[in-house]
């Protein structure tokens, strides 16, 4: 990862404010509606008429339920996203975009494709991977982690598998630091995503300054560098906290995970926020995969409305959606401490 020139060191001072998420957006609309004739009887519509009737000047495709059930079918196939009825908007909205680049004007003739041509299924994966995250997100989990260290006194080893656009591994990296001084750096950091497009921002290391307001002064001095010029209003991260994280596109529903096999034993797993997107059988089978790379002992750790307690007994519930693996599936649970 090579340093981008006209970022200088240096920190801006802090406002206590919360660090914006990212999120990226979507519009909403409804597909065209067919012309009706005036002045007779018509049958009672059926769901896609009524839905294609309700704004049909917004949309610019027609969008049937028969494509988005090709959609919902294919995003489930590659990557197991699981899609609700109410995500349809959003994947017009974002697939909108594939049509018009590749200058299609239907979404039939899109899916055509994606079925056709391989390469397209990693843009059709990104448009539809939600990136919202933050510096420090859910922040019980680090003083978690920076005691986990400080008690294992020697570098760790830790995989985080929803990276995005980097604000994870980089507040994973900083906390590591932060507690065990130089010998934090020892630690790495394996910071996977499915996204592409995500992980290119975060092996780049550049945020805007207003997402990094609410760290402490001292540790944007340590891990950013400020940028000047045509920089300004821009920080990226420090190379030796970006030497710490190796950046690699993984699926988790691939039949192979070669980099966290090469890497692995891990002492920590970050998998926060990702599990929601995914139905119960394929929650199972990562948690089942997860466990043979993470040492006994070892620490996951899970988003704020994911709860794995009563789906495998390969883990028991340490802290608030902190999970501890165990040294076998038997496993009593009732010994696990909350916090």
């Amino acid at each position: 990862m090579n340093a981008r020139k006209g970022l200088s060191p240096g920190a801006t001072s802090v406002t206590s404010r919360t660090a914006p998420t990212r999120e990226t957006p979507s519009a909403i609309g409804a597909a065209r509606p067919s012309p009706q004739p005036g002045n007779i009887a018509h049958p009672v519509p059926t769901r896609q008429a009524l839905s294609e009737a309700a704004a049909g000047a917004v949309r610019d495709f027609r969008f049937t339920d028969h494509d988005f059930e090709r959609v919902r079918r294919l995003i489930y196939r590659e990557a197991g996203i699981s899609l609700s009825e109410a995500k349809r908007d959003m994947v017009y909205s974002r697939l909108a975009r594939r049509l018009r680049a590749l200058g299609l004007d239907d979404f039939g003739a899109y899916l055509d494709r994606l079925e056709r041509d391989a390469s397209e299924f990693e843009p059709f994966t990104n448009a539809l991977t939600t990136n919202l995250t933050a510096f420090f997100r859910e922040s019980h989990h680090f003083p978690v982690l920076a005691d986990y260290a400080a008690a294992l006194r020697r570098p760790l080893s830790i995989w985080c598998c929803a990276a995005s656009t980097g604000e994870e591994p980089y507040s994973i990296a900083m906390t590591l630091v932060d507690k065990l001084g130089d010998s934090g750096y020892q630690s790495r950091i394996l910071a996977s995503d499915i996204d592409t497009a995500a992980l290119g921002t975060a092996s780049a290391g550049v945020y805007a300054a207003d997402g990094v307001k609410a760290l402490p002064t001292a540790q944007l001095q340590r891990h950013f560098l400020r940028g000047r010029g045509a920089h300004d209003g821009q920080v990226r991260v420090n190379d030796r906290l970006r030497g710490m994280i190796e950046f690699e596109q993984m699926n988790l529903v691939a039949e192979r995970w070669q980099a966290a096999s090469r890497v692995a034993p891990f002492d920590v797993i970050f998998c926060r926020n990702v599990m929601i997107y995914f139905d119960k059988p394929t929650q199972a089978r990562i948690l089942a995969r997860f466990a043979p790379l993470l040492r006994v002992g070892g620490l996951m750790f899970a988003g704020h409305s994911e709860n794995f307690s009563q789906m495998t007994r390969l883990f028991r519930l340490r802290g608030h959606t902190v999970y501890e693996r165990v040294a076998d599936a038997s496993a009593d649970r009732r010994g696990a401490t909350v916090t």
